[in-house]
């Protein structure tokens, strides 16, 4: 397993890099970095080439020197993969702000798109009570920081049940979260309020697509994930037991075991790992 970190327009993005063949790439949620997609980093590795990328100006990532929006970053994204893995296919998933960034990374870099795993995240934008919402907690980020806040998301990103018996899962999510900077939340916040409607891009999806979802999260509950796949021929959805909205931290085994299952389905050359 490698950490490395590439120059894209004119900052620095970071990245862990599994170093196997074939490549999976891995977008994290807000507002963490790549250490959440540890689990299955220490699960792929040696198998199956695992990208896990720090989004521009989370982790150990610069600001980018463009504008952060959804399109914006999976531009970076896309460009780190011609600098890592040449222009060959992937396999691209992420997270709630991390599948954001993958379903525009799928409508403007399709004929890189092996496959698509879209965990806890919707295609609808922001409708006006979330608007308000970003825009309430960009206020406060910018007064008591990224520490500040977490404490009060975790109801919504973690389930009852992670929160009352899994401490290790909850202290990762306020370690993580608590070190990112106020520039770099600010900046995804107003992305998130305005990035665009990506459900009639779902239409155009043609390459296997595996949708995951926690059993309680409240932020994307199962429902959003079953309207999602009705747009995408010949989706899967699969819920993880237990889990909230960071579904690969509350249940790694659960989560691997359907990325496992479906990456074979993808490209034979992924092999089975055990969890």
């Amino acid at each position: 397993m490698m950490t490395s970190t590439i120059h894209l327009h004119g900052s620095a993005v970071a990245f862990t890099d599994t170093a196997a063949q074939p490549t999976l790439v891995l977008l994290h949620a807000f507002p963490f970095d790549r250490e959440m997609w540890l689990p299955q980093l220490k699960a792929f590795a040696g198998t199956t080439r695992v990208l896990a990328i720090d989004l521009p100006g989370f982790g150990a990532s610069a600001p980018s020197q463009v504008t952060f929006t959804v399109e914006s970053v999976a531009d970076t994204v896309a460009k780190l993969l011609d600098a890592v893995t040449g222009t060959g296919q992937v396999v691209i998933g992420g997270l709630s702000m991390g599948g954001y960034v993958a379903m525009a990374f799928a409508r403007r870099h399709s004929g890189r798109v092996a496959g698509l795993i879209l965990a806890d995240t919707r295609s609808e934008p922001d409708d006006a009570a979330a608007r308000q919402g970003r825009e309430k907690t960009i206020a406060q980020v910018t007064e008591v920081g990224a520490s500040g806040i977490i404490n009060q998301m975790l109801p919504k990103l973690l389930s009852d049940a992670t929160r009352a018996n899994r401490p290790d899962v909850v202290s990762t999510v306020l370690r993580i979260a608590s070190r990112q900077t106020t520039e770099a939340v600010v900046a995804a916040l107003l992305a998130l309020r305005d990035r665009p409607d990506a459900t009639t891009g779902l239409d155009t999806v043609t390459v296997p697509t595996l949708i995951l979802v926690g059993e309680h999260d409240a932020i994307t509950p199962p429902v959003v994930a079953a309207a999602m796949s009705t747009r995408i021929p010949g989706s899967r959805v699969v819920i993880i037991p237990g889990a909230g909205h960071l579904s690969n931290l509350e249940n790694p085994d659960a989560f691997n075991a359907a990325v496992i299952e479906f990456l074979s389905t993808v490209d034979p050359a992924f092999p089975s790992v055990k969890t």
